[in-house]
Protein backbone atom coordinates (compact mmCIF):
# COMPACT_ATOMS: atom_id res chain seq x y z
CA UNK A 1 0.00 0.00 0.00
CA UNK A 2 0.96 3.51 -0.85
CA UNK A 3 1.76 5.93 1.88
CA UNK A 4 2.98 9.46 0.86
CA UNK A 5 4.45 12.06 3.67
CA UNK A 6 3.77 15.53 3.68
CA UNK A 7 5.77 17.73 5.78
CA UNK A 8 4.57 21.49 7.34
CA UNK A 9 5.35 23.73 10.00
CA UNK A 10 2.85 24.85 12.25
CA UNK A 11 1.91 28.34 11.51
CA UNK A 12 1.33 31.11 14.29
CA UNK A 13 -2.02 31.78 12.51
CA UNK A 14 -3.08 28.22 13.28
CA UNK A 15 -2.66 28.20 16.85
CA UNK A 16 -4.76 29.74 19.99
CA UNK A 17 -3.19 32.32 22.43
CA UNK A 18 -1.54 29.51 24.12
CA UNK A 19 0.22 28.42 20.44
CA UNK A 20 -1.83 25.22 20.15
CA UNK A 21 -3.13 24.16 17.46
CA UNK A 22 -6.61 24.57 16.86
CA UNK A 23 -8.52 21.44 15.54
CA UNK A 24 -10.18 22.40 12.31
CA UNK A 25 -7.11 22.94 11.23
CA UNK A 26 -6.12 19.25 10.71
CA UNK A 27 -8.51 19.28 7.84
CA UNK A 28 -7.18 21.79 6.37
CA UNK A 29 -3.95 19.58 6.73
CA UNK A 30 -5.62 16.28 5.37
CA UNK A 31 -6.54 18.01 2.57
CA UNK A 32 -3.29 19.59 1.64
CA UNK A 33 -1.40 16.07 2.52
CA UNK A 34 -4.83 14.77 0.22
CA UNK A 35 -3.49 17.02 -2.92
CA UNK A 36 0.20 15.92 -2.44
CA UNK A 37 -0.73 12.44 -2.52
CA UNK A 38 -2.28 12.90 -5.42
CA UNK A 39 0.31 14.46 -6.85
CA UNK A 40 2.74 12.21 -6.16
CA UNK A 41 0.84 9.75 -7.92
CA UNK A 42 0.53 11.80 -11.48
CA UNK A 43 -2.74 13.10 -10.42
CA UNK A 44 -4.13 16.52 -9.78
CA UNK A 45 -7.16 18.02 -8.20
CA UNK A 46 -7.19 20.88 -11.10
CA UNK A 47 -7.10 17.96 -13.98
CA UNK A 48 -9.74 16.27 -12.50
CA UNK A 49 -11.90 19.50 -12.10
CA UNK A 50 -10.89 21.47 -15.43
CA UNK A 51 -12.26 17.49 -17.29
CA UNK A 52 -15.51 17.89 -15.46
CA UNK A 53 -15.08 15.82 -12.02
CA UNK A 54 -15.21 17.01 -8.62
CA UNK A 55 -13.77 15.10 -5.64
CA UNK A 56 -15.90 15.96 -2.79
CA UNK A 57 -15.94 15.19 0.96
CA UNK A 58 -18.73 13.25 2.39
CA UNK A 59 -17.48 11.89 5.56
CA UNK A 60 -14.45 13.17 8.22
CA UNK A 61 -13.35 11.49 11.23
CA UNK A 62 -10.34 12.91 13.79
CA UNK A 63 -9.34 11.62 16.90
CA UNK A 64 -6.31 13.65 18.66
CA UNK A 65 -4.31 11.89 20.72
CA UNK A 66 -1.69 14.93 21.39
CA UNK A 67 -1.33 18.94 21.02
CA UNK A 68 0.85 20.68 17.89
CA UNK A 69 2.18 23.48 18.87
CA UNK A 70 3.76 26.80 17.10
CA UNK A 71 6.65 25.96 14.68
CA UNK A 72 6.24 21.96 15.27
CA UNK A 73 7.64 20.30 12.30
CA UNK A 74 4.97 17.69 11.82
CA UNK A 75 4.90 14.74 8.87
CA UNK A 76 1.63 14.23 7.63
CA UNK A 77 1.53 9.92 6.53
CA UNK A 78 -1.47 9.58 3.90
CA UNK A 79 -2.84 6.13 2.50
CA UNK A 80 -5.59 5.41 -0.04
CA UNK A 81 -7.87 3.17 1.90
CA UNK A 82 -10.26 2.46 -0.70
CA UNK A 83 -10.37 3.43 -4.41
CA UNK A 84 -13.69 2.61 -6.02
CA UNK A 85 -15.14 4.55 -9.51
CA UNK A 86 -17.47 6.63 -6.95
CA UNK A 87 -15.44 6.67 -3.92
CA UNK A 88 -12.30 7.59 -2.41
CA UNK A 89 -11.19 6.98 1.12
CA UNK A 90 -7.85 8.19 2.63
CA UNK A 91 -6.58 7.65 5.88
CA UNK A 92 -3.90 10.19 8.01
CA UNK A 93 -1.38 9.94 10.43
CA UNK A 94 -0.14 13.06 11.65
CA UNK A 95 3.02 13.32 13.57
CA UNK A 96 5.78 15.34 14.99
CA UNK A 97 9.20 15.38 14.65
CA UNK A 98 9.88 13.28 17.68
CA UNK A 99 7.42 10.77 15.78
CA UNK A 100 5.20 11.40 18.62
CA UNK A 101 1.29 10.79 16.83
CA UNK A 102 -0.64 13.41 17.28
CA UNK A 103 -3.75 12.80 15.05
CA UNK A 104 -4.96 9.81 13.09
CA UNK A 105 -8.22 10.92 10.52
CA UNK A 106 -10.07 9.54 7.97
CA UNK A 107 -11.69 11.39 4.85
CA UNK A 108 -14.53 9.61 2.42
CA UNK A 109 -14.69 11.46 -0.97
CA UNK A 110 -18.01 10.80 -3.56
CA UNK A 111 -17.28 11.65 -7.31
CA UNK A 112 -19.77 13.71 -8.88
CA UNK A 113 -19.86 15.60 -12.43
CA UNK A 114 -20.54 19.09 -13.06
CA UNK A 115 -24.07 18.28 -12.44
CA UNK A 116 -23.36 17.41 -9.21
CA UNK A 117 -24.46 13.83 -9.78
CA UNK A 118 -22.79 11.40 -8.82
CA UNK A 119 -20.02 10.06 -11.53
CA UNK A 120 -17.22 6.99 -12.04
CA UNK A 121 -13.86 8.62 -12.75
CA UNK A 122 -12.17 7.85 -16.20
CA UNK A 123 -10.71 4.55 -16.29
CA UNK A 124 -7.17 6.15 -16.46
CA UNK A 125 -7.34 8.29 -13.35
CA UNK A 126 -8.92 5.00 -11.65
CA UNK A 127 -5.96 2.57 -12.54
CA UNK A 128 -3.22 5.23 -11.43
CA UNK A 129 -5.00 5.48 -8.10
CA UNK A 130 -5.60 1.61 -7.94
CA UNK A 131 -1.95 1.43 -8.42
CA UNK A 132 -1.06 2.96 -5.29
CA UNK A 133 -3.03 0.25 -3.50
CA UNK A 134 -2.18 -3.56 -2.73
Amino acid sequence: MVTTTTNLIVRYAETDAQGVVHHANYLVWFEEARSDFLRQQGLAYSDMERDGFYVVVSEVAATYRAPAFYEDRICIETTLAKARSRLLEFTYRIRNSDAKLLVEGRTRHIVVGADKRPVSLPKPVLEKLLAARP
